[in-house]
């Protein structure tokens, strides 16, 4: 699996990423981005991003 430095990276070579991250509510869109540097690869984005998710219930 490809890492990249950091999420904008990772968006400008996988386009499946952008598209995920697009459909995230605003809020955590907003959190990923404060971390844009740890966000490396799709499977990372996609963990934080069930993390933060995972408060909502």
């Amino acid at each position: 699996m490809k890492k990249y430095p950091d999420m904008y990276e990772l968006f400008k070579d996988d386009t499946t990423a952008k598209k995920y991250f697009d459909k995230l509510p605003e809020y955590v869109q907003e959190q990923i981005s404060t971390r844009a540097n740890g966000v490396n690869s799709f499977a990372s984005l996609k963990d934080y991003a069930e993390n933060l998710l995972r408060g909502d219930d």
